[in-house]
């Protein structure tokens, strides 16, 4: 009985944990956390993989803006249409253990992504703790 209850207790936990990674999905307005501007809309998926992405999906500002700083294969790439969002795992209610790129600096940092009320945040930064670096709170 005591097997019974726990088996019931860890699928009510999973779909509890499911239904607040499923209320991340969907199309995101990005504000600038230096200007406060709405400057795109962001459009977070789950893939086949079983991780989480993000595509930048409409530029607000700078339609036509391409990812200068960026390296490799991402150089000189129209921004509108970047993968900025990469390979997050849902964990604990929040989405972790991703990468972000910043278009801007063309680099990437370590990422977190969670509800706060009706916003999404996202924290990006230098190291995997969290603590260098900075936050965005995206708009539905």
């Amino acid at each position: 009985m005591k097997n019974l209850a726990f088996a019931a207790l860890l699928c009510l936990v999973a779909s509890m944990t499911y239904a607040q990674a499923d209320k991340m999905l969907g199309d995101w307005k990005t504000i600038d956390d230096k200007t406060g501007e709405a400057r795109a809309i962001v459009t977070l998926y789950q893939a086949e993989d079983g991780l989480y992405y993000g595509t930048i999906s409409h530029m607000l500002m700078y339609a036509d803006a391409v990812c200068i700083a960026c390296t490799g294969e991402l150089k000189n790439a129209k921004v509108e249409g970047l993968v900025i969002i990469r390979g997050f795992h849902e964990e604990n209610g929040q989405l972790v253990g991703g990468k972000v790129l910043d278009p801007e600096s063309g680099k990437f940092y370590h990422g977190k992504i969670y509800r706060k009320g009706n916003d999404l945040v996202l924290r990006g930064s230098i190291d995997r703790a969290g603590i260098l670096g900075r936050s965005q709170t995206w708009k539905r």
